[in-house]
């Protein structure tokens, strides 16, 4: 299973791990060139995170890169049920202001 899919209304549902073992190239990179074009189409990416099961400050980074890799792509980024380590990693690393979550 990949690290997440793309629905054609710019949800893109992550799972299992957000950390440093599954986390070898950035959000936008990972995408094939079919996702990256859905969500360019939609202008909206919502990050939607209620599947990953463990999350360490890779994570965070990786998050906080595709949001600001986003807005240079004109997509507007959010992030969705995040998980409790996940805000708590984000408030005790003050950058939880740069999480724009719904």
């Amino acid at each position: 299973m990949s690290l997440f899919q793309v629905n054609n209304n710019g949800t893109v549902t992550v799972h299992g791990n957000l950390d440093h073992t599954t986390l070898s190239q950035n959000f936008w990179d990972c995408m094939s060139t079919q996702q990256s074009s859905t969500l360019t189409k939609t202008g909206e990416c919502c990050i939607d995170l209620s599947d990953v099961e463990r999350v360490d400050s890779a994570g965070l980074a990786w998050l906080i890169n595709a949001i600001r890799d986003g807005k240079s792509r004109n997509i507007k980024v959010s992030l969705r049920d995040l998980p409790e380590k996940l805000h708590k990693l984000a408030k005790i690393s003050d950058v939880d202001s740069l999480l724009p979550v719904e």
